[in-house]
């Protein structure tokens, strides 16, 4: 048995949580923060049988996908001589990272 952790984008995770209840399998869905861009991130929790990983990990695959935005970086003020300014910068967002465990226990209540 295997818990999956996986770190998604807030704008994937209703679909990719109804792809994997659809796949039969439950999900804790846990609220996080980034910290590069502190952007709203969502932290999946799923606990798999070892027969079933590599199906959760092509969902997680397949609908987590990484794609480019463009946000408001700033620059410090020492380098503008004491200004404020906001920067549009493009950046990677989306995808996952994903950590796999393995379990020794687990009991549903």
């Amino acid at each position: 048995m295997k818990l999956i952790f996986a770190i998604i984008n807030d704008e994937d995770s209703p679909r990719l949580i109804s792809e994997i209840n659809r796949a039969g399998q439950r999900v804790t869905k846990l609220n996080s923060t980034g910290g590069f861009l502190r952007a709203g991130n969502t932290t999946l929790m799923i606990v798999v049988e070892n027969d079933l990983l590599d199906t959760l990990l092509g969902i997680i695959r397949k609908y987590a996908k990484s794609r480019k935005a463009v946000v408001n970086s700033s620059v410090t003020p020492s380098v503008l001589g004491g200004t404020f300014m906001p920067l549009p910068v493009e950046v990677q967002i989306g995808g996952a990272t994903v950590f796999v465990v393995n379990v020794e226990h687990f009991e549903k209540i």
